[in-house]
Order: C-alpha cells, then structure tokens, then sequence
C-alpha cells in the first residue's frame, strides 16, 4: 500500500524483522532484526529474537535492506520564492519518498540565501517537513560572484556549506579568498564549476548532435577548465573544495590526479549522467535539459569508472523542479535542470545489477560520504545514533508515471521508464515518513 502522506506517523518502538542490514560504516552487512526505541537505533538481534513491547510497530522485511538513511547533498527546494515550482514541505516529501532523511539544499532561491534571515526562514519551515533539511548558503552576496557573503551569519544560522550553485565564481581572486575564509568556519565550499565565455547561451553538449539539431553546443571544456582552477586553488590554499556535477571524463581524471596528489577534494555526480546522454534530447526533449548538459557515451562511462573506483565520492541528484511554463517552450529557451529525488535509488540499483558498484559501495555513495563530507549526523545505523533509516525493496517492479510523482513538479526524463529496486520504507528519526508496506 503507498502511503506517501505518511509523515509524522510514529510509535514508541518499531521492530524492522528479517531483513539485510547493510551498515559499511560499522562493517555490518547480516540478516536480523533492528529495533528501533523513542527515535533511536536500540539494538539489533537475530532474527525473532528482539524482545517485544505494547505499541510495537513491526515490519516483516524479509528480502528487503536495512540502510542508514539516505542523505542528497545537492537539491534545490525552491522556497523561498518560487513555491510554484517546489515548497519545503513537497520537496522533503519527494525526498522521503525517494528514501532520503536529509537533504542539503542549494541557496539559488528568490531572495537568494546569503544571509541569516534565509537561512532561519529554511529551518523553520523545515521543522516540519519529511526530511532533514541543511541549508547551503552562498559564496557572493546575492550569489553575483562579486562580493563575499557574511560566512560566520550564516554559520551561525544554521548552513552546513557554501555555494553559488547555478552560477561560477568566475573571479580566481575571490574564490581563493572564500576558500581562505570558509576555512576559518569550517564550512565546506562546493564548486559549480562553469566557464561561461564558453557555455553562455549554450543549450546542450558541444558535438554532431548539437550540429545537426541546430543548437548551440556547450563545450566539454567549459565545466574541465573551470574544474582544473578549483582543483589548483584548493591545492595551493590546503583548504577543503567539492566539486559538484561532474559530467565529464576529464574532469573525472583530473580530480582523480588531484586525490592522487593529497589534494582535499571530493566530487559529486548526478544519476543522469551515468543514465542518459546526450541522445536523450534528440527529438528536442526539454525534459532531458540541464546544466552541465548530458554527455556522451564515453562520458557516461567515466562516470560510472569514479564512482566505483572513488574518484567521486557521492550520488547527488541536483533536484531541479520547474514547472511547464518553464519546459515546455522552445528547447534553447527551456529552463535547465530535473527532478531526481524519486528516481536516485533505482538508478543507482541498476549500476548495482550492473556490478559497476556493489551494495555496500551504494550506501557510501549515498548515506555514508555525504554525511561525513557535510560534517552532519547520520550515515550509519550506529546503536544510539537516531533512527534514520532506509528501506529498499531490490526487486520491486515499477513504472515510474506521471501519476506517481510526489514532487511538486514533474519535469523528469525518466516519467514511463521501468525500475527496478525502490525505496518502500523511510523512517526519521524514529517516525515513518513513506510507506508502500503493510505493518
């Protein structure tokens, strides 16, 4: 049964039987029972041996996994400003339904998040929402790229890092100095990494394809660039970088070279890039539109290789949500970007089936890494850690239909795609925020 209003459903205690706990951080990969006790991780114990208790909610999960809660450390929730396209509260509602407990969302809101206000204004209409929710503030004031924010406001109001995602910080200068000052908060910085003399007006991947549809191509170069200045800087200050959206297979090489070297890096990768390419626009699909564009094959490959070999560190779904008013115009003038809360984990399962990552691999990539990388709480089912906790179902079958979508938008190139592997139970903090299972 789906159950995606499920919020705030919660019991005193919740007994999870019979599934796989899989938990790479403690190096626990074992069938049995997990329980669960006012909101946190109480014990585990072989299966039918967890003690029971009046007002126990159980779940027989037999064939199912056990995860610590997924966390996306790349989303854009729209609110402040433009709640036609995604709230708060649909947003963190898409997540739960996706398997995520948390999300970071991106600071390209309308009024920007570059200062206290917003970032207070965030968390309190997050308190809530079905999902952890850690706010991103800018890099620039008003994220123009000319001036640096106020960095200990916003810490102090609650962000967990610093962006101007959407846009570059196109000034050297000035990104070495908020790398220079982020440090001093212990904020991470994550780069959009985008050389605009090169992308500006560019609609999809520079190549044959752009050719022949007519479109103004984006060049490789212009996200390799621009990852290669973000490498240097954060080599020569010793100062923390992460480096969002990668598509591109030297730009994978070259963070590669630049962990190789000792560099403090990580990097992040979108599961539409190791699913589609370019060919995906080739009937001029404005749903396949996004910035950086979608790749070629090779590309796609590259990918999937730092994914698994640990070039990249995190799955990250760069959730986009726009309206129709903003896709479904001419392909040049479309807005960039799609929604991915609902279709990360069955993607991220096919590279499993794929044996390009196994499973403990998956949870790194998706709970374990982004946590640590943040600095936040979760990415483990620790005993006493609070009870964020996801369940997937590896052979559900499903078509992923316009119906089915729980965001606020529906701009996806997956919409009548057919999945296997779902997230079927989330849990925060104790309370079930979706549910497809029957207690």
């Amino acid at each position: 049964m789906t159950n995606p209003s499920a919020g705030n459903t919660s019991a005193t205690a919740l007994l999870l039987k019979n599934g796989r706990i899989i938990d790479p951080k403690n190096g626990r990969d074992e069938t049995g029972d997990l329980l669960v006790e006012h909101g946190k991780i109480a014990g585990f114990f072989p299966s039918g041996q967890a003690p029971k208790s009046d007002g126990m909610k159980s779940f027989d999960l037999t064939g199912k996994w056990i995860l610590p809660g997924l966390i996306d450390m790349h989303v854009h929730l729209r609110e402040p400003g433009e709640e036609y396209k995604e709230t708060i509260m649909s947003g963190t509602r898409a997540a739960a339904a996706g398997g995520f407990t948390a999300v970071a969302c991106m600071p390209n809101t309308n009024p920007v998040n570059d200062n206290q206000a917003i970032t207070s204004l965030i968390l309190d209409k997050a308190e809530k929402g079905y999902a952890r929710v850690y706010p991103i503030g800018c890099i620039s004031k008003g994220g123009k790229g000319k001036m640096l924010a106020e960095f200990g406001e916003m810490k102090e109001a609650g962000v967990v890092a610093l962006s101007d995602d959407g846009r570059p910080v196109a000034n050297s200068q000035l990104m070495r100095r908020a790398l220079e000052y982020a440090g001093n908060y212990n904020l991470l910085v994550i780069c959009h990494s985008e050389e605009l003399a090169l992308s500006e007006n560019g609609a999809m991947n520079e190549g044959a394809l752009s050719t022949k549809l007519g479109l103004r191509g984006i060049p490789r170069s212009a996200e390799e660039i621009m990852v290669y200045r973000d490498l240097s800087l954060a080599e020569y200050t010793g100062k923390p970088i992460h480096i969002a959206h990668v598509s591109t297979r030297e730009s994978v090489s070259l963070i590669r070279r630049a962990k190789e070297k000792g560099s403090p890096v990580t990097a992040e990768s979108a599961p539409h890039y190791f699913s589609l390419t370019e060919k995906a626009i080739d009937s001029y699909n404005t749903l396949a539109k996004m910035n950086p564009p979608l790749r070629t094959t090779d590309d796609l490959l590259a990918i999937r290789e730092g994914l698994q070999d640990g070039a990249l560190d995190v799955i990250a779904t760069d959730h986009a949500p726009h309206s129709m008013l903003e896709k479904d115009v001419e392909f040049d003038r479309a807005a960039n970007g799609i929604i991915g809360l609902e279709t990360a984990v069955p993607l991220a399962m096919e590279l499993v089936r794929d044996n390009v990552l196994d499973v403990a691999r998956m949870v790194e990539l998706l709970s374990v890494n982004p946590a640590k990388i943040l600095g936040v709480a979760g990415g483990s089912l620790s005993k006493g850690a609070a009870a964020d906790i996801t369940v997937i179902d590896p052979e559900r079958e499903f078509i992923y239909s316009a119906d089915m979508v729980v965001s606020k938008s529906g701009n996806s190139p997956f919409l009548d795609r057919k999945f296997k592997g779902k997230a079927v139970l989330t849990i925060l903090g104790g309370r079930i925020t979706f549910s497809e299972l029957d207690s």
